[in-house]
């Protein structure tokens, strides 16, 4: 029987109970649970309304102003470009794919790892790694390769799916020429 997500309760003084150690916790140790890939939902201890993703965001904005930030600026403009976009959902969609994908690959690569070293272990030794890593650049520019080109072909289906939907909503529509150019598109195609 699978278990229920551990339960982190949020107080109005904004401390965190966890519930199932019976003790305050700070974001750091929801840190380590997420690392650990222990199941939890952080609740507000008086409304019960779910706040999970805003403590994940926290964490997020702790880790990007730590000093090795992952988003550029550009990119955390991009991002909030697509709010209220009609693209936000499917750009929601895309991301969690790529970051799956991406996911996958790192485990490969780990087990890879993991095989290389022959004993099984998790840790190597800094010159064993840099071995590893000669040995493997090739193959793993090809994996990027592939994993790039999967993504601009995700992303390009994902912009013809979206033209092909506006094509057919807007081709209802008596608009001054607009029934005309899409019916030349669907012709190209």
């Amino acid at each position: 029987m699978a278990e229920e997500a551990r339960l982190i309760k949020k107080y109005p003084n904004r401390r965190l109970y966890d519930t199932q150690t019976s003790t305050y916790i700070t974001l750091v140790d929801v840190k380590d649970l997420v690392l650990r890939h222990e199941e939890f939902q952080v609740v507000d201890a008086k409304t019960g309304e779910d706040l999970t993703r805003s403590i994940l965001l926290q964490i997020i904005l702790e880790e990007e102003a730590a000093g090795a930030p992952m988003f550029s600026s550009d990119v955390l403009a991009q991002m909030i470009r697509f709010y209220g976009n009609a693209m936000q959902g499917m750009m929601g969609k895309y991301l969690e794919n790529n970051v799956n994908a991406f996911t996958e690959m790192q485990k490969k690569f780990q087990e890879q790892a993991r095989h290389m070293a022959g004993d099984g272990r998790a840790g190597m030794s800094q010159e064993l790694w840099s071995q590893f890593l000669a040995f493997q650049g090739p193959a793993m520019q090809s994996m990027m390769g592939t994993y790039a080109e999967q993504s601009a072909k995700m992303f390009q289906q994902m912009q013809d799916s979206m033209q092909e939907q506006t094509r057919n909503l807007f081709s209802g529509f008596k608009m001054s020429g607009y029934a005309q150019q899409a019916d030349k598109a669907t012709e190209k195609k």
